[in-house]
């Protein structure tokens, strides 16, 4: 089974990124067999950014992504989603890479679900 992520809130301010992660988190933990993607758009973008800082005890985006793909996952982030902030040309965390609006068509059409944050 595939489930695809997408994000589109940044990663600080709402928590849509970091309950989408959680959950990818979660499914990664109890279901072994299953195949997790996320795609980030608009805002999300700046969670694949590296060095986040966050206080002690709060959240971190940074962590949630880099365990997502330690264990299998697969994130990209949207190239004109990232142009538009200025990042694309920034070193993204490892294992994420910049993509296409056709990586996220392909993605979705091969999801057995797909759920939007």
């Amino acid at each position: 089974m595939k489930i695809l992520f997408i994000i589109n809130d940044a990663p600080y301010g709402t928590e849509k990124a970091y309950n989408a992660l959680r959950m990818a988190m979660a499914i990664q933990k109890e279901l072994s067999d299953v195949k997790i993607y996320v795609f980030l758009m608009a805002d999300s973008v700046t969670c694949a950014l590296p060095a986040q800082s966050t206080p002690q005890g709060y959240y971190n985006v940074e962590r949630m992504i880099k365990s997502i793909v330690q264990k299998g996952g697969h994130v990209k982030a949207c190239g004109s989603c990232s142009e538009a902030r200025g990042i694309a040309k920034l070193e993204l965390l490892e294992g994420v890479e910049i993509s296409t609006m056709s990586q996220l068509v392909q993605w979705t059409v091969e999801a057995d679900k797909i759920l939007t944050f």
